[in-house]
């Protein structure tokens, strides 16, 4: 058997669907191999996105998404992807090209050692250097890309390698279980929780990752016991739910932290170390109870008082199992908390101004989603906005990228999204900084003939680092761009495009873009001129108020 052949075997019994990427000279053998297979291959118009794209499949299904690239440049291009995958906890497994290494006539052209490149920002990296090798090393490449805590593999597949035969066979996966929480740990968090005055729940983004809603929902409505998120941590539990305070999309000094402040435990599930801090924790401070799939990193700011280190779900079950509401836990200043936060996060929902306003257009955007909608966040000023103020109904709705928070991922992203649920709507909301670094992949929505919509908020300038420029007291340099006419570059692609003019036109515009179908890319025209006065510093200031009237209910 060819070697080639053989590798694209050992890929279906990973129960590969996609492999995401660019063919170059070097993996000519693969690609034919690919060509035979059950395998879809999808060709995207830059590595980068094909990273995105893989990365995204796996964070939707827990199964590794695939990318491929040939040597050199095409490698080099899937590096943020892999930084992006492997902090993101996303289970994903790369593929590039290389010269043949037995004999080779071409000197060191496009050569570089991408394997100990890849070292620093991937779980397993692999150059293969024999056909009697693949079965293992594609079987271990997954199973470190699965394992806890997920993230990126690599494997360098020469192209002397591909094209020899061998008669070696496909090793198959085999079971692999998560351990479970010991006991006396339980016991442990169980005592805790019970002795504490004013425990909160904390939801991180290993939750998202394993699906934990249903134990955790029990056990919030068991317990009574209030809860948050992190970013990343948005829709494990319906946001609907009236124990639900709110989102820490900022690091604080937001309403929900006025919550955390007059906490004395926090019960941090699936806190994943990579994301911006949602509490910030002192020796003298409240305590927190850590349950994971793998212990807690302790840094200046989080050094959990207990660990409950294991299968997430049934951690959460057996502290469910065990605790009993206590008639000493008050929640009171919560809940007075929790009805001024919702009257906050609804400030803004009708404003009519045009450009838009940034609470608008999240206000406009929850209303024409379905419960199971998705939106795939790029990175930029828009994503806190969305963070704070969209409530997401199920788990992995909301996706955005707050570990790597690197630009150019929301259209990739959106893409992979809609492959895995063809029957939603799955919307990419982007920036115009972000959507020009991967806008290219339009071409790829309309060639996979999706049902996609693009959101492209537009201010002409890089404005997350405007809304930091203005909070560092610098003046306003050097970050206004110019743009393309959307609506005919989207044209350009094969794609729909339309411009708002005025506020009362998105959410109409929205919904005929979804029921003509195809993709579509709807403009619009953003004012971002008040992110500095609201985030930086009114939202800091009425918080205060907020903490005050918490100290009124407490008698402190």
């Amino acid at each position: 058997m060819k070697a080639s052949d053989l590798f694209v075997k050992a890929l279906e019994a990973e129960g590969v669907e996609y492999v995401f990427g660019i063919p170059g000279e070097e993996n000519l053998d693969l690609i034919n191999s690919l060509k035979d297979s059950k395998i879809k291959l999808i060709v995207t118009r830059h590595e980068q996105a094909a990273g995105f794209m893989a990365a995204t499949y796996g964070r939707l299904t827990g199964n590794a998404g695939v990318c491929l690239s040939t040597l050199g440049p095409g490698a080099t291009n899937l590096v943020t992807a892999a930084a992006y995958a492997q902090l993101g906890a996303m289970p994903m497994v790369m593929i590039t090209g290389q010269k043949p290494i037995k004999t080779s006539k071409q000197g060191q052209f496009q050569i570089i050692d991408v394997v100990d490149m890849m070292h620093p920002i991937t779980k397993y990296s692999c150059q293969i250097q024999s056909g009697q090798n693949i079965p293992a090393r594609i079987r271990e490449a997954f199973r470190s890309a699965h394992t806890e805590r997920p993230g990126t593999s690599h494997l360098e597949l020469p192209e002397d390698i591909a094209a020899e035969e061998t008669d070696t066979v496909v090793i198959q996966k085999g079971m692999h279980r998560r351990p479970l929480a010991e006991e006396k740990a339980v016991k442990t968090a169980v005592e805790m929780i019970e002795k504490a005055k004013r425990p909160l729940i904390l939801v991180g983004a290993a939750s998202n990752r394993k699906t934990a809603g249903k134990m955790l929902r029990q056990f919030i409505d068991k317990t009574g016991i209030p809860f948050f998120t992190t970013q990343m941590g948005k829709g494990v539990v319906d946001e609907r739910h009236h124990l639900y305070l709110g989102c820490a999309a900022l690091s604080d000094h937001d309403f929900v932290h006025c919550a955390i402040r007059y906490t004395d435990l926090i019960i941090n599930i699936g806190h994943d170390v990579v994301e911006k801090p949602p509490f910030f924790m002192q020796p003298d401070g409240f305590k927190v109870i850590h349950i994971n799939f793998t212990n807690a990193v302790v840094d200046p700011v989080y050094f959990p008082q207990a660990e409950v280190v294991g299968d997430i779900g049934n951690g959460i079950y057996q502290i469910k199992e065990r605790i009993e509401r206590q008639e000493t836990w008050d929640f009171d200043c919560f809940i007075q908390a929790k009805r001024l936060i919702d009257k906050q996060i609804m400030e803004g929902a009708n404003d009519g101004r045009f450009p838009m306003y940034p609470q608008r257009v999240v206000a406009d955007i929850r209303k024409i989603m379905p419960d199971t909608g998705m939106i795939a966040l790029d990175n930029g000023i828009y994503k806190i906005w969305f963070a704070r103020n969209y409530l997401a109904y199920h788990h992995n709705t909301i996706l955005l990228d707050n570990a790597l928070a690197t630009m150019g991922a929301g259209l990739p992203s959106a893409i992979a999204a809609k492959l895995v649920h063809p029957e939603r709507r799955v919307i990419a909301i982007c920036g115009d900084g972000g959507f020009m670094m991967n806008s290219q992949e339009m071409e790829t929505a309309v060639r996979l003939k999706l049902d996609l919509v693009i959101l492209l908020l537009n201010d002409n300038a890089f404005g997350m680092i405007k809304w930091k420029q203005a909070n560092m007291g610098f003046d306003d340099f050097g970050l206004d761009v110019g743009n393309a006419d959307f609506v005919m570059y989207a044209q350009s692609y094969g794609a729909h495009g339309h411009r708002i003019t005025k506020a009362d036109d998105l959410m109409p515009t929205m919904e005929a873009c979804f029921e003509a179908g195809g993709v579509h890319l709807v403009e619009v025209p953003m004012d971002y001129s008040e992110n500095d006065r609201i985030l930086n510093h009114e939202i800091k200031e009425r918080s205060q108020i907020v903490y005050d009237k918490m100290a009124e209910t407490l008698g402190e």
